[in-house]
């Protein structure tokens, strides 16, 4: 049994963290620069970041390597350090996981290529799955315990990540879809289509992150939880819908409004719950106590609307690209 399915079996559900990216803004990154950039100048910082989830009640911490695929850092000059990168990325969620007075896991973050594949774009799936294998090298040289693919919208991109990943790891493999365009992701994938391929593929958890709105993580939640079988469900919502306030992007989920959420994705059948773009380590800890019953769960009405086909705005570095 490996280590995620162990401290899944010890708890029956797992705390996450929240938003790496608006933790990072507010530490002072500036848009345009490598989120991914810190963890070699600045481990410190990142550090800090994860321990502030770890004291809020996380579980599991996700690293800070996002944009650590050689297709996204190559936009920074750094796509010949992705080994190095990604391997610092990892110490650094590992220092704060091994300081705790509890078992914390430590999960290898990588998001999305930014490319499409071909035909409608450039990148072929040996590229994707190379791409992948080299992050998930350097993430493993760290010490993760899990690899953790995310806010991906296509399938194929999925399943060649997951092939990557595994032609150089056995470790525990996780993959959450973004559901941000009319209750689909943006390539027109449901939840239940991605429930049905994670089964196929025998992924060790999947779920939802990011997305327009929390009905949509709720919704898509619920599709993949019918789908796929006995395999563990994520959820990890954006802190409600981002607002502008003068030149500043706010999210309007208060903590009280992700733990009720969290309640309804657990009831729906997620194990897996945490919080993505505009969260903080307050979410996480409201939504720690509520689900352990240390706090009552607060009386809000779950939210009526899906998104349209209209995106939302975009997110922090998520904002940017997404995941945190």
């Amino acid at each position: 049994m490996n280590a995620l399915a162990e401290l899944l079996g010890e708890k029956g559900h797992l705390v996450l963290d929240g938003a790496m990216g608006t933790q990072l803004f507010e530490a002072g990154l500036v848009a345009g620069d490598a989120p991914e950039g810190w963890n070699l100048d600045r481990p410190d910082d990142i550090t800090a970041i994860h321990r502030a989830y770890v004291a809020a009640g996380s579980d599991i911490i996700l690293t800070n390597s996002f944009g650590g695929t050689s297709f996204r850092l190559k936009l920074h000059g750094l796509d010949d350090r992705v080994r190095e990168v990604n391997a610092a990325a990892a110490r650094n969620a590992r220092a704060a996981a091994d300081e705790a007075d509890r078992r914390v896991l430590v999960a290898g973050s990588m998001g999305p290529t930014g490319e499409l594949l071909e035909p409608l774009g450039h990148l072929t799936p040996a590229e994707v799955e190379d791409g992948f294998a080299a992050q998930a090298e350097g993430l493993a040289e760290g010490g993760v315990d899990i690899l953790w693919l995310e806010t991906l919208s296509a399938l194929n991109v999925l399943e060649a990540g997951v092939r990557g990943v595994r032609k150089v790891t056995d470790l525990p493999i996780v993959t959450t879809m973004s559901y941000d365009t009319a209750g689909r992701t943006m390539m027109g994938v449901t939840g239940t289509a991605q429930g049905e391929m994670i089964a196929a593929l025998g992924l060790d958890a999947a779920g939802a992150n990011c997305g327009a709105t929390i009905s949509d993580t709720e919704a898509a939640v619920a599709l993949i939880r019918q789908a796929c079988g006995d395999i563990p469900v994520v959820s990890k919502a954006n802190a409600g819908i981002p607002v502008w306030h003068g030149a500043e992007l706010h999210y309007d989920g208060t903590p009280d409004v992700l733990a009720a959420h969290a309640v309804r994705v657990r009831d729906a059948g997620a194990s897996l719950i945490g919080a993505c773009c505009g969260s903080g380590p307050e979410h996480i800890e409201m939504i720690a106590k509520v689900l352990s019953g240390e706090l009552p769960v607060p009386d809000i009405e779950a939210p009526l609307h899906l998104s349209t086909s209209k995106p939302a705005p975009q997110r922090d570095r998520r904002r940017r690209r997404s995941r945190s």
